[in-house]
């Protein structure tokens, strides 16, 4: 792998070819090679820790393209005469000078107030209601402060009456009001429903826990499917539905039989009773005050209960409370030290290196193989255990479909670039997916002797039955599949109900998409796969799926998926046209490419060197070929002049030209936009993102807030900024005056969420 090596000042950089197992000194005669900075004058500091000799790049945790920075040991007999302590003079430019008066004045012309209407038949302005929110669908208590006509519908329903409620959550009173439809709120919870009055069939409101359900969660509406009632078990196993389209997940099990609520029904204003009127305008007593909970955050951390206050420590961290007895280990008195710290806020001290002390090796580290020094094999320099540079936002991971921006026939020389694009996330695993939601990407990489490519359609094995222990990559088959964990996940996806011994999809194409890769790994089972890297491949769909016994011997999980993508497949003519028109090429890490420059250069400059004649025609031929590698990088990279491919361009949709038209006050930075529609739909999108970041939270902005000086700011950012009682543009601190109002630029985010779809439920 390749670092880069930065001085303090920032005048100097290098990057420098590692291992992991690359020792700091030598290192440091590395850096000495490149800068021609001496060992002695070095110290080398990553993430605020020196590096010292005697230890590793793996002690530090070095990966890929990190930075470590340097610090040059000044020659006290020497002096530096050139050093100015001369102020440099700040030109203000007149020109630049914003009138105020006149901004406001032309804010106030371009942004007219919404009209409101209270004139719908549920509801009124004021009212409190259960909401549900959009991004998991759990319902929460608010209150409506603004109705507002969305359109006109021809025939109201109780899911649709053609309002828009805007709701503030409880407890989340300075956030923006949240825009609903009517079915997406309801009259407040107040009717508890005891366990023995359940019924299967029965929808009611209960506390679930996705990730843990033995803990407390959140609100969620579930149909009852079973009840357990023994004398030691007492639970419901219920279709918990989920998300803002009320998605089911199936077979969960509800602990938390004492806190059931009955799912109440929106009532029309003429017909309220005097008990219902005054449970939505006056509000019921809340879920927390129907129902007893010792509440861990005023009583112990455990337990959560406020006896025994003599017996109580309390963490000098998290200010969280403990009694000795709930501990792990349970303490007998109280510690006579201090400070004590609870064991979530206590730090392994093999981590901290305090002033004066060197480097500990962490009791992890000390066990793992890579620590070891009894092996020849340098294993640290790929690309399957470094870290991610970035993170896709525009999504989030639980994304099903195309990521926006991302084309067809998109290439990447490693897995890490794929899940930094979102268009896979884990590294090493072939399937992305959740238990109980379904899959959403596969890698095809040839590692099962059971799969079949046949481009558009192609049979998948499934995961499990490998013993991977001892810190194996892969393995033989052991054991049988089972249809759980990533198997259950892609056979959700087929549009059946899961079943355990398989099933076909009638109406396969009503199935979820899977976003399919190829690696250049499954070129030894199927042509279709690429020559080198990752490739895209777009969307397929599970149409059947079963159990079969493999060639080791043992039961497999089998797919069929089949291609279900308006796009041209890669490998067919118009694909390979499309990508030609694209310039969709390789793309590679940053500092890739130059660190395998340097990497040739020295190989090249070792060979020259050579003085045996015997071996000069191999020398040479490795030479050429090396030289022939790198020219390859470069062609791929976009440096080679000669051949020059036109581009179709990207062109935009007529709504999305309408809504850019509709935003005059960023009409400079969309006019710096259109010039890359020339270079294909990726580029532009790439240029679109880099112009409408928000300079707070260094994300694409949502909800943005275009300023009085034309900048745009999440108005969530605005907010927090306002709070903080800075009332001025976080981008050029042009002051907004402590009553601005964040008015939502309609036109921008209608555009940007048409352009980059879902990236607003992602964050």
């Amino acid at each position: 792998m390749y670092v880069k090596v930065r001085t303090m000042d920032g005048s100097q950089t290098a990057v420098v070819t590692i291992s992991k197992l690359t020792s700091v000194k030598d290192f440091r005669f590395m850096v000495e090679e490149k800068l021609g900075i001496g060992v002695d004058r070095q110290r080398l500091f990553y993430r605020g820790k020196q590096m010292e000799d005697g230890y590793s790049m793996f002690d530090y945790n070095i990966n890929i393209n990190n930075v470590i920075q340097l610090m040059v040991k000044p020659v006290l007999t020497e002096t530096n005469s050139n050093t100015s302590n001369k102020p440099s003079s700040v030109k203000k430019d007149s020109s630049a000078a914003v009138d105020k008066e006149n901004l406001e004045s032309n804010n106030n012309k371009e942004n007219k107030a919404a009209t409101t209407r209270q004139e719908s038949e549920y509801y009124r302005v004021g009212d409190l209601v259960d909401a549900k929110f959009l991004y998991d669908g759990t319902w929460w208590e608010g209150r409506i402060v603004k109705i507002t006509d969305k359109q006109k519908v021809k025939q109201p329903s109780a899911e649709d009456d053609g309002f828009l409620y805007h709701v503030v959550f409880e407890g989340y009173d300075e956030d923006s009001p949240s825009e609903m439809l009517l079915k997406h709120i309801r009259p407040r919870a107040h009717m508890k429903i005891e366990f023995e009055d359940v019924n299967p069939g029965d929808v009611v409101m209960v506390n679930y826990n996705m990730e843990d359900p033995e803990e407390r969660g959140h609100w969620f509406d579930c149909k009852v499917n079973r009840i357990i009632n023994t004398r030691t078990q007492k639970e419901l196993v219920a279709t918990v539905y989920c998300g803002a389209e009320s998605t089911p997940l199936e077979n969960c099990h509800i602990h938390l039989v004492n806190e059931l609520f009955a799912v109440e029904k929106n009532i029309r204003l003429d017909k309220r009773t005097e008990e219902i009127d005054r449970l939505v305008t006056e509000g019921s007593p809340s879920k927390s005050e129907l129902i007893p909970i010792k509440c861990k955050e005023c009583g112990c951390n455990e337990c959560g209960g406020k006896e025994n206050p003599e017996k109580q420590l309390m963490c000098d961290e998290c200010d969280m409370p403990f009694h000795i007895y709930c501990l792990t280990p349970p303490m007998e008195s109280i510690p006579d030290v201090d400070e004590w710290f609870c064991p979530l806020c206590k730090n392994d001290d093999s981590e901290i290196v305090k002033a004066g002390e060197k480097l500990k090796e962490s009791k992890k580290k000390a066990k793992m193989a890579s620590s070891k020094s009894n092996t020849s094999r340098d294993w640290g320099k790929g690309f399957a255990c470094a870290g991610r540079q970035k993170v896709c936002t525009l999504v989030p991971q639980n994304h099903f479909g195309p990521v926006p921006g991302v084309e067809v026939g998109t290439l990447w020389k490693f897995r890490l670039q794929v899940s930094e694009a979102g268009i896979h996330r884990p590294h090493v695993a072939g399937i992305h997916g959740r238990e109980h939601e379904g899959a959403y990407s596969i890698v095809l990489s040839g590692g099962y002797e059971d799969d079949e490519d046949n481009g558009d359609s192609f049979t998948y094995t499934g995961s499990g039955g490998r013993d991977l222990s001892g810190n194996k990559r892969t393995a033989e088959q052991s054991c049988d599949q089972q249809l759980t964990r990533m198997n259950r996940a892609l056979a959700l996806n087929c549009n059946t109900p899961v079943n355990k011994n398989g099933a076909e999809a009638t109406d396969w194409k009503g199935g979820k998409p899977v976003r399919v890769v190829r690696n250049a790994k499954g070129r030894k089972h199927s042509k279709y796969a690429p020559e080198e890297g990752n490739r895209y491949d777009g969307i397929y769909k599970i149409v059947k799926y079963w159990q079969d016994t493999g060639k080791s011997g043992f039961k497999v999980w089998r797919y069929l998926l089949r291609r279900d993508d308006p796009m041209p497949a890669p490998w067919t003519k118009e694909g390979t046209k499309r990508i030609h028109e694209l310039e969709l090429e390789m793309q590679y890490p940053d500092g890739y490419l130059e660190a395998q420059k340097e990497k040739e250069e020295k190989a090249n400059k070792e060979d020259s060197g050579s003085d045996d004649e015997g071996d000069g025609k191999k020398k040479k031929n490795k030479t050429n070929k090396r030289k022939n590698s790198l020219d390859l990088h470069t062609q791929e990279n976009g440096h080679s002049e000669s051949k020059k491919r036109k581009s179709t361009g990207y062109v935009l949709e007529r709504d999305i030209k309408l809504l850019i038209g509709e935003d005059k006050g960023n009409t400079k930075l969309w006019e710096e936009c259109k010039p890359l529609l020339e270079k294909g739909r990726s580029q532009f999108l790439s240029g679109v993102e880099g112009r409408f970041l928000c300079v707070c939270c260094q994300e694409l902005v949502i909800k943005p807030v275009t300023t009085m000086c034309n900048h745009n700011v999440c108005q969530t950012c605005l907010q927090r900024s306002f709070k903080a009682e800075v009332f001025t543009c976080p981008a050029c601190r042009y002051d907004l005056g402590k009553g601005y109002k964040m008015d939502i630029n309609k036109s921008l985010s209608n555009c940007l969420i048409k352009l980059f779809p879902g990236y607003d439920v992602a964050r």
